[in-house]
């Protein structure tokens, strides 16, 4: 009689389609160029220098290469540093896709991903040891704050994608990077391919070494989606920016909807949680 049951339920599921369909194991991959094995001084992150191109691609092809294997049905790779002017479509995983451009403060995580992954991932500013570390822009912001903590790209992207109920399983970069994201995140996979001695002075793992560290953990990454839960940050949330001696605020900096001045430099932005806060940041 059990048999039967079952028989039954198999073709039903078969024939009339009633099953429910396995949600797609997407991953979102989102590059950098700070924490790629091999660049440690500035001039090497300009997004045309050749060494930084072969080297950033080898990498998110590896990782491409172990999500693959690791389950995920798709990797779609998001070109995030500096304008998005590093990796090409000629070069680029041919199972992949190539995200090109300014994706918005949303970074497309409405769209549902399964997982968010770090691909050469630099720590925020002001932490020892980290190459080349600074949040969202080296030149521009001294200091961010969420809710009075200090944050760089690392936080408040996983928070973000926590938001839409999506969690970051891997990351990518030096030592101080990997640390600031188990630090949130403890379940997450990392593969750390340099440790930083200093800004510019690093010991980095070689790029082949490098690319198989990355491809054997992402893989395990790609298996434990669904297990590493998405970080979240309850609202309200209040997000603070100190901007560098050159970059006093404007005039109409605290007319904006949840704005605050607080000295020439520095503003906050209130938001009854991240999404709003980030938001209404991104589009002053």
């Amino acid at each position: 009689m059990r048999l039967n049951a079952i028989c039954l339920v198999l073709l039903i599921c078969s024939s009339a389609m009633v099953c429910p369909a396995q949600p797609r194991k997407s991953v979102f991959v989102i590059t950098d160029a700070e924490g790629v094995a091999g660049i440690c001084r500035q001039e090497q992150t300009e997004p045309k220098d050749p060494e930084l191109r072969q080297l950033l691609t080898g990498e998110v092809n590896a990782a491409v290469d172990g999500f693959l294997a690791g389950g995920a049905d798709e990797v779609i790779v998001w070109d995030g540093h500096d304008g998005s002017q590093t990796l090409s479509a000629t070069t680029i995983h041919p199972k992949a896709k190539l995200v090109i451009g300014d994706i918005g403060p949303r970074m497309t995580f409405e769209r549902g991903y399964a997982a968010v992954a770090f691909l050469g991932q630099h720590a925020m500013a002001g932490v020892r040891g980290g190459i080349m570390a600074h949040s969202y822009s080296s030149l521009g912001i001294q200091n961010m704050l969420l809710n009075g903590k200090a944050v760089g790209e690392i936080e408040t992207r996983t928070a973000l994608a926590g938001s839409f109920s999506i969690p970051v399983i891997f990351l990518s970069g030096d030592r101080a990077a990997v640390k600031e994201l188990h630090d949130i995140v403890p379940d997450a996979v990392t593969a750390e391919v340099k440790e930083g001695l200093a800004r510019y002075t690093c010991i980095t793992l070689s790029a082949a070494a490098a690319r198989e560290l990355i491809r054997e953990k992402a893989s395990e990454a790609a298996r434990r989606i669904g297990a590493v839960k998405p970080y979240r940050i309850e609202g309200p949330v209040t997000l603070q920016i100190e901007y560098t001696t050159r970059n006093s605020l404007p005039i109409s900096a605290g007319s904006h909807p949840g704005s605050e001045v607080v000295d020439d430099r520095t503003i906050r932005i209130h938001g009854k949680d991240l999404v709003e806060a980030w938001t209404r940041y991104q589009a002053r």
